[in-house]
């Protein structure tokens, strides 16, 4: 897989990751296979995936635990692994309390990296800013951790540019991750072009829409009974079948590309600036190829405009 630079002071890594969440929480857990799991982060590294996301909060607890297993041995040097604090668990596929407490930050690298089975991260991110706790406070506590040698660098996700600059003013933002796909843009209007300019790295989740850009879902039906998905307002039959006309419209680039269309919606992810690194989520296999794949896949000026036209989906996020 082709490299770039994890923004301006960043080492050069695989330009799409692996988002791990889904492998003990919020989507079909009944179903989990932690053996399974290990194989597929494995494998991911021989793709040239290098970047492994997790955080505390999945599962909980149980994500870091299976990621730790996976990069055991000689696995651990070949990974960016990046997981993140700031959300003390809820109920599966709810946001749950938020915690930017600094005492909750220094408590939860040690318990992070006891799980994961290293001394360090190389990137520790806060998973959501708590509103009260001054963010300055909050990222103080994450660059106790780079000082400390816990964490190579700290991260952002889900902020506003004002939160950034506020974080940049007591220690530098490696990072910012946030949604972005082709039927979640908010963040092209100043999010991501801030980042860029600073040479932050961008981290886009759910790049593939949870999955909806794959083609694969058809009715809410589909979605088995533990799937957060089923909550989700754009998951809605009603909206998720306005919703699959957005899906057509990638088939046909993909058709003409010759390509998947999950690779063609995570090609149009990867042309969003010089530092993003999309991190789609899978346990199977063959589905990692197939968005591994996406890395070599070159949309042109009127592919990627012929996506941006794309219309806004039917239904909020969340």
């Amino acid at each position: 897989m082709r490299k770039a630079t994890f923004g301006t002071n960043g080492p050069e890594i695989g330009v799409l990751g692996l988002g791990c969440m889904g492998m003990t929480w919020a989507y079909d857990v009944q179903s989990r296979d932690d053996e399974n799991s290990v194989r597929v982060i494995r494998q991911a590294l021989d793709l040239g995936v290098t970047l492994i996301d997790t955080a505390d909060m999945y599962g909980p607890y149980t994500n870091e635990e299976v990621v730790g297993a996976a990069l055991a041995g000689p696995y651990r040097e070949r990974a960016f692994l990046a997981t993140k604090v700031g959300i003390v668990p809820g109920e599966v596929g709810q946001s749950g309390a938020r915690d930017g407490s600094p005492e909750h930050v220094r408590r939860s690298i040690d318990e992070s990296l006891r799980r994961l089975g290293t001394d360090h991260v190389d990137l520790y991110q806060l998973h959501r800013v708590d509103p009260a706790v001054p963010i300055e406070e909050t990222w103080g506590a994450l660059a106790e951790t780079v000082a400390a040698g816990k964490a190579r660098r700290i991260g952002l996700s889900e902020v506003t540019v004002e939160e950034i600059k506020r974080a940049q003013s007591v220690h530098p933002v490696a990072s910012v991750q946030s949604e972005l796909s082709l039927w979640t843009r908010d963040v092209l209007a100043e999010v991501l072009p801030y980042t860029e300019e600073q040479g932050i790295a961008f981290l886009p989740f759910s790049p593939l829409g949870r999955g909806f850009l794959t083609g694969s879902i058809s009715s809410f039906e589909e979605l088995p009974a533990d799937d957060f998905r089923r909550r989700l307002p754009r998951f809605q039959q009603d909206a998720l079948k306005a919703n699959l006309a957005l899906v057509g419209k990638v088939k046909e680039v993909a058709e003409r590309v010759g390509a998947t269309p999950a690779q063609v919606a995570l090609a149009w992810v990867l042309a969003q600036g010089r530092y993003v690194f999309p991190i789609p989520g899978t346990k199977t296999p063959r589905y990692l190829v197939d968005n591994a794949g996406a890395a070599e896949v070159v949309l042109s000026a009127a592919d990627l405009a012929e996506l941006d036209t794309l219309p806004t989906p039917t239904g909020e996020r969340y």
